[in-house]
This record gives structure tokens, C-alpha cells and sequence, in this order.
């Protein structure tokens, strides 16, 4: 949920607005603020009141507003308008973005959609959507800005400013052939700075960057970075040209690869959509099946440890502390790490009270199933008894481990420190510590009570 002073000042005024049937501010509302500004406020609404603060303005500017409500927002209010609407809006929306919407769509949805849509744009959303996902087909725009290289500069101006309306930018310039063969490109300092007279193919740059239709979406951002371009073109396997991907783009790319490789990092699948916006049963899926694995992989200590010791001389509880241990680290790690992506991308909108909660829950849900195969787990070694004490103290440790990995961050933010403190190894110490204590306590009480 949006936290920022716009958010918390307008949103108030917005709800007494539709309360009260207020056109003229709505429509001055939709007027003066930036999109951003005004999806940020109405992200707090429900989808049916969004569309009905929309209808104030034309069908252009509803895409622009659309295209900056978070993806799993988008996909609640194309559910919660008619068809005939929604079509005129994806038609002004931009190529890269309805094709973003689109692919999360449900299909029938989305094949019931196109025929309310304009031949030109319905054509254009089919070659989007069906490249591979990641790709670089699947992000690059079409509206590019392109010119044949046998006009002058004169002429080029003239059409370039007819073009500039309909095109994503305009700052860089493909020089095409008839059957769209890219041949070079010109920046628009350069061909303001040419001559009038001179021809297009004369002072253009030959020596083009281009990437595949198929390349990996991150190797395309990456290329941008490196070379600083503000967009790069994009070929099919005949060198002609298809889209281009720009530069804000790849910033969004590599925010997303980032967060992918930290969240792998956290052994947590990654998620598609933010933190919050994560659904309960998705996150715990997506956490659960590493933890799974980690707890197997620590088990094996236990039978390592017997394996050495097939006479009992050592304690039963040693056999167990790694499992133990791990099992807390491993959660409260995962905690950790998304929180403080969470905090670095804004997603957590302050709310701390609702993460607190969604944390407990997810921890006791993960450690009720950990704390089951361990008890399993743990049978196999012990009598069921002192099993029960492995199984419960797993359910404790995780859930103690996934509150207090993602509390301790949101406490250093609140305190103005950097959150990035509270690391996987300290929390993993941390959770060693409590797990220890724990571990001793619940044998203690079952087994000495």
C-alpha cells in the first residue's frame, strides 16, 4: 500500500469526492496531478470506484494513469469494468505495457478483447505476446521513430515531427530501407546540427548495436547500461527492424533481475509481483519448498552424527541441534532478505502492523509443516517422545525466526539506521541463540516436567 504524503493527504479528499458525486473535482483531480501521483492515491480504492474517478477523463490519459498501478492492481480492474471500456483504453495504452497487462490476463479474457480492438493495435498485441516470455520481443515498444535514408534533413524534420506524437522517443532516429532492414541510425542533435540539404544515408552512423528478438531480456538491459544508449533496436533474424527497448525499461529490468538474484540468494523462489502484493498460500509456497530442501539437507547431520556414534554415547539432543538451528536461520533469513528489498523498492508502505501479522502467520504455517517432518524424521532416530521435542521446537524456531527476521529491519528503518544490518549471518546468530534456548526448554518440559 502507497505511503507517501500524497497518498495520505489526497486519498481522504478522493473518497468525499465519490462520495459526493463531486465531477468537477474529480475531473480536476485527473487534471492537474502527475499519473504517477494519481495511481499511487487510487491504488487505496476499490477497482469499481478507480474506474468511476477514471471515467472523468478521456481514454488516452486513463492509459497513462493505468500503466502506473502496480501489475496485480491492473489486473483487478480489468476485471472490474466492461469490456467495450477496457478496450478502448488498451488501444492507447502503450505496446510494451498492455502486452506486460495482457500476458497476465486470463486468456479467455484476453481472446474475448480483441475483437472490440482496433485492427492495427490487435495485431500489434498478438507479435508482442507471442514472444518467449523474457525475451527481448516480449519488453521492446513499436513505436519507434524511423526514416528511409534517401530523404534530406529538411524532409526528415517534417516527418519526424508528424511521427513524434505516436512514438515512445524521438532522441534517436533508425535509418531504414523499404522492407524495414535496419541500416543506421541518427541521433536527434545530429540531424538538427546537419545541414538541410544534405542526405540521410550521408550523415548517419553505420555502425548500429542491435539485439535479437530472442535475447534474454537481462543481456538487452545490460547492453543499454553498458553503452549508456537511451533505447537499443531490436532485429528479427533478417536484421529488420521490430521495436526498440528503452532505457527506463532497462532500469525496470534490472531492478527486477536484482531482487530475483536476492531473493534466490534467500533460498525463496522469486516473486512475481511485490512483497505485499504476494499472495499468502503464493509466498508460503515459494518459501516453503526451500525450506523443505534445507531441512532434508540438515537431517542428514543427524544421521551422520548417529552413523558415528551407533552406541548412543552421544547425546540425543546433539544429534538434532543442526537441524534445529538451521530450520530457525534458514526462515529468519528469508524474512530478512525480503523485508529489506522490500524497504529498498518502497513496497512495504509503512505498514508494519500488517506485515507483523502476515509474518506470524507465515511462520507458524512453515513451521507447523517443518515441525512435522522433523517429528517424522526424527522418529526414524529416537523414541516418539523425543521426537515430539524436535518437531515442536522446529514449529518455535521457525516462527520465531521468520518474526524476527522481518521485524529487526523495519525497527533499524524506524530508527534511521540502515536495515541492510540485519544480514542473513546475524539473524542466522540470533536465531541460534533463540534456538539453543528453546531446544533445552521445550526437552526440559516435556521430557523432565
Amino acid at each position: 500500500m502507497p505511503s507517501s504524503l500524497y497518498y495520505s493527504l489526497l486519498l481522504p479528499d478522493l473518497r468525499i469526492m465519490l462520495d459526493e458525486h463531486d465531477d468537477t473535482g474529480m475531473a480536476e483531480f485527473c487534471k492537474v496531478l502527475h499519473p504517477a501521483v494519481i495511481a499511487e492515491v487510487m491504488e487505496g480504492l476499490e477497482p469499481a470506484r478507480t474506474w468511476e474517478v477514471l471515467g472523468h477523463c478521456d481514454p488516452a490519459h486513463q492509459a497513462e494513469i493505468l500503466q502506473n498501478f502496480p501489475l496485480p492492481y491492473q489486473i483487478e480492474l480489468v476485471e472490474a469494468v466492461e469490456r467495450e471500456r477496457l478496450s478502448r483504453v488498451i488501444e492507447e495504452m502503450s505496446p510494451d505495457d498492455r502486452a506486460s497487462l495482457m500476458r497476465r490476463m486470463d486468456r479467455e479474457h484476453v481472446e474475448q478483447l480483441m475483437p472490440l480492438i482496433a485492427q492495427a493495435e490487435r495485431a500489434d498485441i498478438r507479435k508482442l505476446l507471442s514472444y518467449p516470455d523474457d525475451s527481448a520481443g516480449a519488453i521492446m515498444t513499436t513505436e519507434y521513430a524511423s526514416l528511409p535514408g534517401d530523404i534530406t534533413v529538411a524532409e526528415a524534420l517534417n516527418r519526424l515531427r508528424m511521427q513524434a506524437p505516436s512514438r515512445e522517443t524521438i532522441y534517436v532516429i533508425y535509418i531504414t530501407d523499404d522492407e524495414r532492414h535496419l541500416q543506421g541510425f541518427l541521433s536527434l542533435r545530429k540531424l538538427i546540427q546537419a545541414r538541410p540539404t544534405a542526405i540521410l544515408a550521408d550523415v548517419m552512423d553505420r555502425d548500429v548495436l542491435s539485439v535479437r528478438v530472442s535475447d534474454d531480456q537481462e543481456f538487452v538491459a545490460n547492453q543499454i547500461q553498458k553503452y549508456d544508449f537511451i533505447a537499443i533496436p531490436v532485429v528479427d533474424q533478417h536484421n529488420r527492424l521490430v521495436g526498440i527497448v528503452t532505457h527506463d525499461d532497462a532500469a525496470d529490468i534490472l531492478q527486477e533481475e536484482a531482487t530475483e538474484d536476492t531473493q534466490m540468494l534467500a533460498a525463496v523462489q522469486p516473486l512475481e509481483d511485490s512483497y505485499l502484493g504476494t499472495p499468502f498460500f503464493t509466498l508460503a509456497h515459494k518459501r516453503g519448498i526451500w525450506l523443505v530442501i534445507l531441512l532434508g539437507a540438515s537431517s542428514l547431520t543427524a544421521h551422520v552424527l548417529n552413523y558415528f556414534e551407533p552406541d548412543g554415547s552421544a547425546n540425543w539432543m546433539i544429534l538434532f541441534m543442526p537441524l534445529v538451528l538451521a530450520s530457525g536461520g534458514n526462515a529468519g533469513s528469508q524474512s530478512a532478505t525480503l523485508i529489506i528489498r522490500a524497504l529498498a523498492l518502497d513496497e512495504t508502505g509503512g505498514n508494519v502492523g500488517t506485515i507483523a501479522w502476515r509474518e506470524l502467520r507465515l511462520g507458524a504455517f512453515l513451521g507447523a509443516i517443518l515441525g512435522l517432518l522433523a517429528f517424522g524424521g526424527g522418529s526414524l532416530l529416537v523414541p516418539w517422545l523425543r521426537a515430539s521435542v524436535v518437531g515442536l521446537t522446529v514449529f518455535c524456531v521457525v516462527t520465531l525466526g521468520t518474526i524476527t527476521g522481518s521485524m529487526l529491519p523495519l525497527a533499524l528503518k524506524k530508527l534511521g539506521a540502515d536495515p541492510a544490518l540485519m544480514s542473513n549471518p546475524m539473524i542466522a546468530s540470533l536465531s541460534d541463540v533463540t534456538g539453543v534456548v528453546v531446544f533445552y526448554n521445550i526437552a526440559r518440559w516435556l521430557l523432565f516436567a
